[in-house]
C-alpha cells in the first residue's frame, strides 16, 4: 500500500519540485571538494568567504532554472537567503551531516553537524533536509546507520519536513577500490539492496547513485534493466545524484533512469565543475552559458521522461476538521 503523506510534507515536496512533480535540483552543499577545485595546490588556504562567494555564484546563476537548491548550513544556506541569491520561488534543502566518516573505512558511519538540526533547518525556512549516509547492507555499521536515519525521521515527523536520504555505497574489502572493476560487479546489488532496506525506513525521497559503474558496463539496455530493478525495490520516489560523473555521461544516466521510474535529479559537479580553477570573469561566463545549458538539458530530459514524485504516495482525505488532528 502507498504511504500517505501529511499536508505539510506534501507542500514541502511541492516546493522542491517543478509543476509536473519532477525534481530538478541544484546540488551545491559541497565543502572540501569545492575547496580543492578553488585551490588544488593548497585547499586549506581557501577562506570561508571565498567558499561562500563561489557557492553564491552557483546559486545566483543556476537556481533560476532549478526547482530547488541543496545547500550546506555553514557556507551557503543562510547566506543565499539574506543576499537574495536564492529566490523565494525556489525550494531549499539543507544538508545535516558533517563531512567524511568515522575511523573505520570499511564500516563507515555518518555524523550529524554539531549545532545544526532538523528544527533549525525548518526555522530557517528549508523545505527539506538531506543526509549523506555511507551504507553497505553487509557492513557491521549498517544497523548504526539505520538508527541514525530513524532518529532524524523522528525529528522530521515532529517538524513536518521531508527527508532526502542519500545512501553512498563503498567497498568492504581493503584491496577493492570503489572505482574498480571488482566493485563494479557488486555495485548493482549493493545499491539496490540499500534502496530496499533504507526505503523501508520511510524517507520521503531517496537521492540515489546510478546502480552501475558505466565505465565497465556500456550497454544502455543493461542500464535500463538495473534502473527498473531499483525502481521496483524503492518504496519512495527516487532522484539521481550526479556524483563525479562527466556531464555527457550523467545526461545519459538521467534519461535512462527517468525512463525507468526516476523522479528527477540533483546535479552538482557534472554541471558546474568547470566553473572553478578559472578567473572570476570566466566563472561567471561559464555559469551563464555552458552550465545553464547543461542544467536546462537535464531538466528537459527529466520533464520528458520522469515520474512525478507524488505518484508514489497516497494523498490524505482533508475535510473541515482536518486541522484538529495531531501530526499535521
Amino acid at each position: 500500500m502507498k504511504r500517505t503523506l501529511s499536508p505539510g510534507r506534501i507542500r514541502a515536496l511541492q516546493a522542491c519540485a517543478n509543476a509536473q512533480g519532477i525534481f530538478t535540483i541544484l546540488a551545491a552543499d559541497h565543502r572540501d571538494p569545492l575547496r580543492a577545485m578553488l585551490n588544488p595546490n593548497a585547499p586549506i588556504k581557501v577562506t570561508a568567504a571565498e567558499l561562500t562567494d563561489a557557492k553564491l555564484a552557483l546559486v545566483r546563476e543556476l537556481t533560476p532554472f532549478a526547482s530547488a537548491a541543496l545547500l550546506d548550513p555553514i557556507y551557503s544556506a543562510a547566506q543565499a537567503i539574506v543576499t537574495g541569491a536564492l529566490s523565494g520561488h525556489v525550494g531549499l534543502l539543507c544538508a545535516l551531516e558533517e563531512q567524511g566518516y568515522g575511523d573505520d573505512a570499511f564500516a563507515r558511519t555518518t555524523t550529524l553537524l554539531k549545532g545544526w538540526s532538523v528544527e533549525k533547518a525548518k526555522r530557517l525556512g528549508a523545505n527539506g533536509v538531506k543526509i549523506l549516509l555511507f551504507y553497505h547492507p553487509e557492513s557491521r555499521a549498517a544497523k548504526q546507520q539505520e538508527e541514525l536515519v530513524r532518529a532524524v525521521l523522528r525529528d522530521c515527523a515532529q517538524f513536518q519536513i521531508p527527508l532526502f536520504l542519500e545512501p553512498i555505497s563503498y567497498s568492504l574489502e581493503p584491496r577493492v577500490e570503489k572505482n574498480s572493476e571488482a566493485f563494479a560487479r557488486a555495485r548493482r546489488r549493493i545499491v539496490i539492496e540499500s534502496v530496499r532496506r533504507l526505503g523501508a525506513l520511510a524517507p520521503d525521497v531517496l537521492k540515489v547513485e546510478f546502480p552501475l559503474d558505466v565505465k565497465f558496463e556500456k550497454d544502455e539496455r543493461v542500464w535500463a534493466d538495473a534502473c527498473a530493478e531499483l525502481n521496483e525495490a524503492s518504496p519512495a520516489p527516487w532522484a539521481l545524484l550526479s556524483g563525479e560523473e562527466p556531464f555527457d555521461v550523467f545526461k545519459r544516466q538521467v534519461r535512462v533512469a527517468c525512463e525507468n521510474g526516476c523522479s528527477g535529479f540533483l546535479a552538482g559537479r557534472a554541471v558546474w565543475r568547470d566553473a572553478f580553477g578559472v578567473t572570476e570573469t570566466q566563472r561567471t561566463e561559464f555559469l551563464r552559458t555552458t552550465a545553464r545549458q547543461r542544467f536546462q538539458e537535464l531538466s528537459n530530459l527529466a520533464a520528458m521522461y520522469g515520474k512525478a514524485w507524488h505518484t508514489r504516495y497516497a494523498m490524505p482525505n482533508v475535510d473541515e476538521n482536518w486541522y484538529r488532528e495531531t501530526g499535521i
